[in-house]
């Protein structure tokens, strides 16, 4: 896995998109996280609520906005698209999608930038979803990552640059990544 990520964009990728995530203009429960009917994000979701309570850092916890949320959901499983409709300025909108944004998400990222909040994205296949963010990335865009493993440095760096997007946080999220792939792989011989 080492190998495969030198020489590509991706792990600078995910520090920016973290560093934005980290740095975002949102007081806590102002993190909207969604994907799509087919594509909920809760993997993300659980590793950003993961490094929230890591770091203690509250801002960090998404709020998960679903398209059909079940009708006795409890609240934080709740959260419908109408959430959406409410978004704009100290919010930030985090998309999450392995398969690209849809245009019933993209209208409603659409309006919730025109009111003011800040798009971020992370997405399986470039759409307009790219034009639409102040942060993306696009997998297979140049970053020589997969999806899953893209949300997994997100979260990571997200995590280790709370700080903002100094290169200090660069090389501890490298640091962290290369002590988390010691354990899965072993030590590196090369």
């Amino acid at each position: 896995m080492r190998k495969m990520l030198s020489g590509t964009q991706g792990l600078d990728r995910a520090a920016d998109l973290a560093g934005a995530l980290a740095s975002g203009r949102h007081s806590a429960g102002g993190l909207l996280l969604v994907g799509t009917p087919d594509d909920e994000p809760w993997h993300f979701g659980a590793h950003l609520d993961d490094e929230a309570r890591w770091t203690g850092v509250p801002t960090l916890a998404p709020t998960w906005v679903r398209w059909n949320p079940p009708p006795n959901a409890p609240p934080h499983l709740a959260v419908g698209l109408d959430r959406l409709t409410a978004a704009g300025r100290g919010e930030t909108l985090l998309v999450a999608t392995p398969s690209g944004a849809i245009d019933p998400l993209l209208e409603r990222v659409s309006d919730a930038r025109k009111h003011g909040a800040l798009i971020l994205a992370v997405e399986g296949a470039p759409t307009e979803l790219q034009s639409l963010a102040h942060e993306a990335i696009a997998v297979g865009d140049g970053t020589g990552m997969g999806y899953d493993l893209t949300t997994h440095l997100v979260s990571v760096a997200a995590g280790e640059s709370v700080s903002g997007r100094s290169h200090a946080a660069r090389r501890r999220l490298r640091d962290r990544l290369a002590r988390m792939l010691e354990r899965l792989s072993g030590p590196d011989d090369a």
